[in-house]
């Protein structure tokens, strides 16, 4: 098995125990990430985001499989099944995540996934009928920005 298919096993291997260290573990310290909620995170974000996911994770899984990694691009499919803080609904999303490696690490990390399928389960009847809409999806994406700078404000504070 290569290098930096272990390393994406670890990374998700220590997801599963909301071990958020042990993901950091796994990147790159210029790492940057993107995904259809945060968008576009740098090095401290990523490290924020994944400790606040983690802290606050209720009702939660992941699986992984498809796991794939060369010398210098990786990929593979996870599911994450949790209960969404701001509603309480279940949700299961289906993630693809693609990667690039520096120094044996990964460097650069890509989530994606169906936004409105996400929405229709975390938001219930307001995602079916407007969780394809740049209204509600810039909506979700404010909120997420918005959790993490205070969740990184308080970690400074701490």
């Amino acid at each position: 098995m290569h290098p930096h298919q272990q390393l994406i096993e670890k990374f998700y291997t220590t997801f599963g125990r909301l071990d958020a260290n042990g993901m950091l573990s796994c990147y790159h310290e210029e790492v940057t990430f993107y995904d259809p909620v945060f968008e576009n995170l740098n090095a401290a974000e990523v490290a924020a985001m994944w400790t606040m996911l983690c802290r606050n994770a209720k009702g939660f899984s992941v699986e992984f499989k498809h796991v794939e990694a060369g010398n210098e691009y990786g990929s593979c499919e996870w599911i994450a099944t949790y209960t969404f803080s701001a509603t309480g609904r279940k949700v299961v999303n289906q993630v693809k995540a693609h990667f690039k490696f520096h120094d044996g690490l990964i460097i650069e990390h890509m989530d994606d996934f169906d936004m409105w399928a996400w929405s229709r389960q975390a938001l219930g009847l307001k995602g079916l009928l407007l969780g394809w809409s740049g209204f509600v999806i810039n909506k979700v994406r404010k909120t997420a920005k918005r959790n993490l700078q205070k969740f990184m404000q308080l970690a400074a504070n701490a």
